[in-house]
């Protein structure tokens, strides 16, 4: 079993004397699931004085994206708790007010998009301006640190889903991501990681023994957010990518597919790792709400070898042959107002480009082979674990 980062920090005495705001939600918690907040409530020697919450809440009980949380007051330990997905997304002079650190102990997912990571940003650059020293907590990456897939973010396309030139699956913790954004991107806080101890890159969530309690309420399993850097580009088309269901992002469908064909024909393409299963199903919410969708559920049967971006992009493909009324959302999408949803996303319109000129979804992700190679490279430096 791995020591996480929140373990070796409030074990450590580095919060000794200290006024300490932490940013957190229902997954920031040790192994027997005991919450952050509450191990810094009875803290002997350091004193809780504010919560900060993410996309979706301190409490994740927002169900919907693009839905902004408010801010309150928490009952229990009697701490104002903050919304950094409000009409702010970075911590104000007046939040940061009387603390003498900030903690953050997030889980991230192990994709670009995930807005945790730019909350994270968003927290270095307001300790950076206001003198506040940052302590990241490290958690494992849960789909594997070893992986890295997909095109980079490329400047002009940065949003709350992507500051910075990164690949959709990046194969980072969270607290590599800290150390890469705040040195190389130029955040310059005080920043330190907490590092896990016992943890490899090459483990999932379930093999390292860590606790899995889903950051997001579309995050449910360990499976969705193994699909999920390549479905998640669904979210940039009018395809529903299972919101409403028990399995969003592994189930992906729209009316007038027959689901039969749809998944038999990119069964025939041989992608690795995976099998499409034909599925109907009919979201209780969000796209084609209490309409019948036909589609499929994608079952990873071997985590070495699959590709969720390579995926997503056969899967796009074989919606836009399948399906006349396929189309890419429009705008606004996550503050973005002017851009297209799925290149936000894509992090370029090169994506969207070459589907549309019909470029095989292998050639297409041959494509990305020099970027990620780039990325590699750079993110090297910033590795904690072997």
């Amino acid at each position: 079993m791995i020591d996480l980062g929140s373990d070796r920090l409030l074990k450590s005495g580095a919060l000794d004397g200290k006024c300490v705001g932490v940013v957190c939600n229902p997954a920031s918690v040790d192994h027997e699931f005991v919450h952050i907040t509450d191990k810094l409530a009875a803290h002997s020697r350091a004193r809780l004085k504010a919560i900060f919450g993410p996309q979706h809440g301190f409490r994740s009980d927002v169900q919907e994206n693009m839905i902004e949380t408010g801010h309150a007051r928490d009952q229990v330990r009697c701490v104002p708790v903050y919304s950094l997905y409000s009409e702010t997304r970075e911590p104000t002079a007046e939040m940061l007010r009387g603390l003498d650190v900030l903690v953050i102990d997030l889980q991230d997912v192990g994709t670009r998009i995930y807005t945790f990571i730019y909350t994270m940003a968003n927290c270095l650059t307001a300790a950076r301006r206001h003198g506040l020293k940052v302590l990241v907590c490290d958690r494992p990456n849960p789909i594997g640190g070893s992986d890295v897939e997909g095109p980079m973010l490329v400047r002009g396309f940065e949003s709350f889903v992507g500051l910075y030139p990164i690949p959709m699956r990046h194969g980072m913790t969270i607290g590599e991501l800290a150390r890469l954004f705040n040195d190389h991107f130029g955040i310059g806080a005080d920043l330190d990681v907490i590092a896990m101890e016992g943890w490899r890159r090459e483990q999932y969530l379930d093999t390292a023994g860590a606790p899995w309690v889903m950051p997001s309420p579309n995050m449910p399993t360990l499976e969705t957010a193994i699909v999920y850097p390549g479905t998640v580009l669904f979210e940039g088309t009018n395809v529903s990518e299972g919101r409403g269901t028990t399995r969003p992002f592994e189930l992906v469908g729209a009316p007038r597919i027959v689901a039969e064909r749809f998944a038999a024909a990119l069964n025939q393409r041989g992608l690795p790792g995976v099998i499409f299963r034909p599925a109907v199903f009919e979201p209780t919410f969000h796209k084609h709400a209490t309409q019948g969708c036909g589609g499929c559920q994608i079952h990873v049967v071997d985590r070495r070898t699959f590709r969720p971006v390579l995926s997503a992009v056969a899967l796009l493909e074989a919606f836009g042959a399948a399906d006349s009324g396929f189309k890419w959302r429009d705008p606004p999408y996550e503050y973005e107002h002017i851009k297209l949803p799925f290149d936000i996303l894509a992090g370029s319109s090169a994506l969207r480009e070459q589907i549309d000129a019909g470029i095989d979804a292998r050639e297409i992700a041959r494509s990305w082979e020099a970027g990620v190679s780039e990325f590699e490279r750079l993110r090297a430096r910033f590795l904690l674990y072997s």
